[in-house]
């Protein structure tokens, strides 16, 4: 991971800002979900988007039973319950 020269302090409640160069280039608004998970010894900070449980594609997602399914999967899915009838 390159390191591109920005330090930012936590404050007391926990909260970092991240600059407006680096939310400008990754697409990143105000209100905007970012996913927070941890890469070995690394803290991670990633645009959230949403995408299918079974495959993890983000394009063409379905919401089925609460969970979004993609369309390859969907298909896949239907094909399975069209053999066991």
């Amino acid at each position: 991971m390159k390191s591109i020269g920005i330090v930012r302090r936590i404050d007391e409640l926990g909260r970092v800002v991240i600059p407006i160069e680096l939310r400008n280039k990754f697409g990143i608004s105000e209100k905007d979900p970012i996913e927070i998970y941890v890469e070995g010894s690394t803290i991670v900070l990633k645009k959230y988007e949403p995408n299918c449980i079974f495959c993890g594609n983000s394009k063409k997602l379905t919401e089925y039973n609460g969970k979004l399914v993609c369309s390859k999967c969907l298909e896949k899915l239907s094909n399975m319950k069209k053999e066991e009838e």
